[in-house]
């Protein structure tokens, strides 16, 4: 087995012997990207605040026990990430509610950034309908910013499954958001 280079494992070497300046660091580097991508997979700010608290926690707890070379930490920390909020997705399907949740006021606002504000709402809106591995796919290649080696690897799928993932997401969201592309048709074949 060839020994995986890890540009974290100083830093949770240093966070495993009780380092509050590593654990802080490790925190500031982390945090930004695990926070997004459970925002992305979740839908619900508060949902994923305490994904990324619990994944952080949950990197605290195994840094002294951290052993460097079998995988990216990065990797590790973003599996444990899409596993809370797959526990968290999956207990959305097992309660049924009586009656939606309150939503916010979604009414037009006299600022200027109103369009990508909506815009924005409607592309999460729409990641949010795609089966859970093509949403999966979508967030760490696009928005997490993996290489199709490193989200396949991290899906535990050939990069060839990533890619045909990858392939049906654009084309549901392609459909979905159709008409915010100037001259795009529905079912295009893109």
């Amino acid at each position: 087995m060839v020994a995986i280079a890890d540009p974290d494992e100083d830093l949770v070497r240093r966070v495993g012997q009780g380092d509050p300046a590593a654990t802080q660091t490790l925190v500031a580097r982390k945090l930004p990207r695990i926070l997004a991508l459970a925002q992305r997979m979740l839908g619900d700010a508060v949902e994923a605040e305490d994904v990324a608290q619990e994944t952080l926690l949950r990197a605290w707890k195994q840094a002294p026990r951290w052993t460097p070379g079998k995988a990216r930490f990065d990797t590790w920390l973003h599996r444990v990430a899409l596993n809370l909020c797959y526990d968290r997705l999956r207990r959305r399907r097992e309660i049924p509610t009586e009656t939606p949740p309150d939503r916010p006021d979604e009414g037009p606002a006299p600022d200027r950034g109103l369009l990508a504000a909506e815009t924005g709402a409607r592309v999460t809106s729409a990641l949010k309908r795609l089966p859970d591995r093509q949403r999966e796919a979508i967030v760490l290649c696009h928005y997490q910013e993996m290489t199709n080696i490193e989200a396949a690897a991290l899906m535990e799928i050939s990069v060839e499954a990533l890619e045909s993932l990858l392939s049906r997401g654009r084309r549901a969201l392609r459909q979905a958001l159709s008409d915010l592309v100037p001259g795009a048709a529905k079912g295009d074949g893109r």
